[in-house]
């Protein structure tokens, strides 16, 4: 669907991209996460072909859009974190607007299609300039999908929104993503935890990981649940897993892979320990994401 090759941008003297490379397929919905300055709107910018890179290249369906950026410019809908909207327009009529820029066919049923998916039908008649923030913001989310896009590409959908139009933010993400290929940036974990199903980090403009947010949280720990004694589980798996005893369970390291688990499984049931329940013990998104901004602080201490 969109490929980044060794994507880069330079601000002057300050480098803020730095060869970033992915590929993103159909039906993904991406979270592209990282701390303010990190390169994310940047990114985003590039990828909609809004702003040149300084190096390498963006295609979207094998269209580079270097070459053809109006072309892909069709096939994509993108919102701006800050979304240019005409105050003192109505809703139906900035969006009709939109709609002739995007040169939409049956103009009037777009309209009536995108009204719906946005629940913006009650207030279709009303100036932009008086509706909430969390109205305002689905206005900007109507535009972006207007044309019927195959990839729908947001930037900090959330911001400013109270706790319930952050919910119904993502409701409506999600819906969305039944259609279309999603990319969003935040620097909320929640947003990506609540929404996505891949994330990838950037860190000081270089991807830092890029990995499915199952994977991702599944540590190298497995968690023991029994009734037996400390001695007796130490000693069935004496010599191949560390153990230590948390909370009421053990854990056991180093256990990545399904052949290590099945082993340690075999190991207990063998010694006569009671398996109530054997486990991967699951990570938080903000555990990961502490520890690549972590790594990343220590990669600058070691290079000074």
């Amino acid at each position: 669907m969109i490929n980044a090759e060794e994507l880069t941008r330079r601000y002057g003297e300050t480098l803020a991209v730095d060869s970033v490379s992915f590929s993103i397929g159909s039906g993904e919905i991406v979270g592209l996460l990282g701390h303010n300055g990190a390169g994310k709107t940047t990114i985003m910018k590039m990828l909609t072909g809004y702003l040149e890179p300084s190096g390498g290249r963006v295609s979207v369906d094998g269209t580079d859009v270097a070459d053809a950026p109006e072309a892909v410019q069709q096939q994509l809908g993108y919102l701006p974190e800050n979304c240019p909207v005409y105050p003192e327009m109505t809703v139906v009529g900035y969006l009709d607007y939109v709609a002739g820029l995007r040169h939409v066919e049956d103009r009037a049923a777009a309209l009536r299609e995108v009204l719906t998916a946005t629940d913006l039908t009650d207030r279709a008649f009303d100036a932009i300039g008086t509706l909430s923030r969390g109205y305002q913001q689905r206005v900007g989310v109507a535009q972006a999908i207007v044309h019927r896009p195959q990839l729908l590409i947001l930037d900090e959908p959330t911001n400013g929104l109270d706790p319930s139009q952050t919910q119904q933010m993502r409701d409506l993400i999600r819906r969305l993503a039944e259609h279309a290929t999603v990319i969003l940036s935040t620097h909320i974990m929640q947003e990506v935890d609540a929404v996505c199903d891949r994330v990838m980090i950037l860190r000081a403009g270089r991807l830092a990981l890029d990995e499915r947010l199952d994977d991702l949280q599944r540590s190298e720990r497995v968690v023991l649940y029994t009734d037996a004694a400390q001695d007796d589980v130490e000693a069935a798996v004496s010599g191949f897993a560390a153990v230590t005893r948390e909370d009421g369970a053990y854990a056991f390291d180093g256990v990545a892979d399904a052949d290590s688990r099945a082993e340690l499984a075999r190991r207990l049931i063998a010694a006569g320990v009671a398996v109530h329940g054997l486990a991967a013990e699951q990570r938080d998104l903000e555990t990961v994401f502490r520890e690549v901004s972590e790594g990343g602080q220590r990669e600058a201490e070691d290079a000074s």
